[in-house]
């Protein structure tokens, strides 16, 4: 449970991915904490098998270490990260931010160019200017072959989807959840170090 909102223990694209992480992202308004969206991170366990330098490593160890998460992150295995509406938001807001974060951080590695540009317009135009009410979500589903797919989830219904190819553009909408201390949700991040610190000492 992430506030009042419950992801299930697995779920199941070309195979069932268990639950490794979760957390919410939060926003700051008059200093106060507003919890805005809850994240659950489905992960292939085999995850593991790319990860075995840090065996034995605890999470409080692991959730400083940027290079764990950079393993993980680029590692060729299925992920799902579900990300689900705490407080209400317009889709269109949600997918200016994605768009920035994932554009400064492709030109900090001098990977933005035109394709990428193109791709990245593509996700941003994804989200409609529509506001999405609490328990509306997206489901994001990385494939092993480095493409990815966004899904639109409102009122119980699934809206739309959209396919990314570009696989820099990919890498970094994943490294926005992933991405250890830059990523967006450090809460998520601090889970994920736990959970894979376990896995790893199996």
């Amino acid at each position: 449970m992430v506030d009042d909102i419950a992801f299930a223990p697995q779920v199941t694209v070309t195979k069932t991915l268990p639950l490794l992480g979760y957390g919410c992202t939060e926003l700051e308004i008059h200093f106060l904490q507003i919890k805005h969206t809850a994240i659950g991170v489905y992960l292939d366990p085999a995850v593991v098998d790319h990860l075995q330098t840090w065996k034995g490593k605890s999470g409080k160890e692991l959730v400083d270490d940027d290079e764990f998460f950079e393993a993980l992150a680029t590692a060729p295995v299925e992920a799902v990260i579900k990300v689900v509406v705490i407080k209400e938001i317009k889709a269109s807001q949600y997918g200016t931010q994605l768009e920035g974060a994932v554009r400064d951080r492709l030109a900090a590695v001098d990977k933005y160019e035109e394709e990428e540009e193109v791709a990245l317009e593509k996700v941003a135009e994804f989200f409609p200017t529509k506001y999405l009410k609490k328990n509306s979500y997206f489901t994001f589903t990385f494939f092993a072959s480095g493409q990815a797919e966004i899904t639109m989830t409102m009122e119980e219904k699934e809206q739309s989807k959209i396919r990314v190819e570009n696989a820099n553009v990919v890498e970094m909408i994943k490294k926005w959840y992933l991405g250890g201390s830059r990523a967006v949700s450090p809460s998520t991040i601090e889970c994920l170090a736990n959970s894979l610190s376990t896995h790893l000492s199996k």
